[in-house]
């Protein structure tokens, strides 16, 4: 699936499930009070976008794995040299990172890090509201480094948006592990499927799989469409007044 697929089912995922997630004590955590000073029970409107943006990005991440993608130009030679890396520890493209092990690895791994270090929490972050805006096509085609400084600005700026409304991350881990597994997901609903259970090295594919052709007609015309539709509803749903 393309970049803009992945992204758009990850925030439809967020939207989705984060409203009945809230009462897990992973969102509910003493953490969630000492960056907000509020001690909440359900995610913010702001918490739901914000979780929106970034789990669209960590559905991202999986792709990290291809060097050569444009998701790779992120942030100009900083993601090539992370993607170049990440490929490299991974086998290749559509190897470790697309598969259960990875999304619960970097789902833990990023709540325990949320929670542990917040100036590593704060990179993440940056990092995966960063790789939603250029999945969604931001920056200018064919300039990667008018492309990367434009995405730079616009992540600076969401970031500070997110800080004045203090929003809080204790539901960092549990965005990013549904990003990554929404992924696999999508991915197996291709031709190549993903290898699931690695480090087995099956490729499985959904016994309902449409065959999508990734970058082909019916991704482009037709199921962007219907996701963009599905975001806006869902939006609408989640924010309307009980």
């Amino acid at each position: 699936m393309m970049g803009h697929t992945h992204a758009m089912t990850g925030a439809i995922a967020w939207l989705g499930l984060a409203p009945p997630l809230a009462a897990l004590p992973l969102l509910n955590e003493s953490s969630r009070f000492i960056e907000t000073g509020i001690m909440a029970t359900a995610i913010s409107p702001a918490e739901l976008i914000a979780g929106a943006i970034i789990c669209a990005g960590a559905a991202m991440l999986p792709d990290l794995d291809h060097p050569s993608a444009t998701i790779a130009q992120t942030f100009g030679p900083v993601t090539w040299v992370l993607s170049k890396a990440v490929c490299w520890i991974s086998g290749g493209h559509r190897g470790a990172t697309h598969s259960l092990a990875f999304a619960a690895a970097l789902g833990f791994g990023t709540h325990w890090l949320a929670n542990t270090y917040p100036i590593g929490r704060d990179i993440v972050v940056v990092l995966l509201i960063g790789l939603a805006l250029r999945a969604i096509g931001v920056g200018i085609p064919g300039n990667k480094m008018g492309s990367a400084l434009i995405n730079i600005g616009l992540t600076a700026g969401l970031y500070a948006v997110f800080l004045s409304l203090q929003v809080g991350y204790a539901w960092l881990g549990l965005a990013v592990g549904i990003g990554c597994l929404i992924h696999v997901v999508g991915d197996c609903m291709t031709e190549r499927g993903c290898p699931v259970l690695w480090p087995l090295g099956a490729k499985f594919v959904l016994p309902w799989k449409i065959g999508i052709k990734t970058g082909k007609k019916f991704e482009q015309k037709i199921l962007a469409p219907i996701l963009s539709v599905a975001i806006i509803g869902l939006l609408f749903w989640r924010l309307a007044p009980a």
